[in-house]
């Protein structure tokens, strides 16, 4: 039985894992959140792996306020670069592979076509900055990882997230201004999770950087069209496009990013 570390246990993607966990009978996930491991204390990431002997970590840690990463920066370097160097190297010294997620925001989103795993990142805010650089401890430490990134993530039952805030304020008869001058694909965090999970049932070796987001293309005015539209409310008339709509943060404006071709 292969026993995997998830971090971030408390995130969306943590708590998506959890849901599906007990389908996999030879799977033991331990899931620890930011308060039982910190990744940014290198002992108590030492202590935690000297416990229970890991075979994968599934590091779903990171600080994802994108807007708040603008003003203080080193709390988003501290855990999404120097966590992420804690952790690898923990994983080195006990042979632990490491999936590591990532992001779009790795790339600056002047490209015309989808980004594939060849192309060279620049990322153009504070977030995608500290993840990058998350990366590049993780290529230059380890030899046994997964990194991958991934695009508009939501959950539609747990975490603060784009589809959540959308659904929230249609059902409550508020009106929302959404931009359409980002493309993306929104990934579902439950088919991001069957993602992960299959490169431990397959005993997938062939590492890496890889890029997995759903299907469709859309703008953020669309998607949050057609998550009005999915939950069959009567609110399209509360949306409404708005070009001037600025945030904090400079954003790509392409985040689309090409799938392996590869086979997990």
């Amino acid at each position: 039985m292969k026993k995997i570390l998830v971090t971030g246990a408390s995130g969306q993607l943590g708590l998506t894992i959890q849901d599906i966990s007990n389908q996999y009978k030879n799977l033991e996930f331990i899931f620890l959140d930011s308060k039982q491991l910190d990744i940014t204390n290198l002992n108590n990431i030492k202590n935690i792996f000297e416990k229970y002997q890991f075979d994968y970590c599934i590091n779903c840690a990171a600080y994802t306020n994108v807007e708040q990463a603008e003003k203080t920066s080193e709390i988003a370097f501290e855990v999404n670069a120097e966590g992420v160097k804690n952790i690898a190297l923990i994983c080195k010294v006990n042979n632990v592979i490491l999936i590591h997620i990532s992001t779009d925001y790795v790339f600056d989103g002047e490209k015309q076509e989808p980004y594939n795993v060849d192309d060279i990142p620049n990322p153009i805010n504070e977030y995608g900055k500290s993840k990058l650089k998350g990366e590049q401890y993780i290529l230059t430490i380890l030899d046994n990882y997964f990194i991958i990134r991934t695009s508009w993530l939501y959950s539609k039952i747990h975490g603060h997230n784009f589809y959540k805030t959308i659904l929230n304020k249609a059902k409550s008869g508020e009106k929302i201004n959404v931009t359409d001058e980002q493309i993306g694909c929104p990934t579902d965090a439950k088919n991001l999770t069957s993602y992960i999970i299959k490169f431990i049932t397959v005993k997938n070796h062939n590492f890496g950087i890889y890029h997995f987001c759903d299907n469709k293309i859309m703008t953020w005015y669309s998607f949050a069209k057609s998550i009005i539209n999915d939950n069959n409310l009567d609110a399209s008339w509360l949306l409404a496009l708005d070009r001037n709509y600025r945030t904090f943060a400079e954003r790509p404006k392409n985040s689309i990013l090409l799938k392996n071709s590869k086979k997990i």
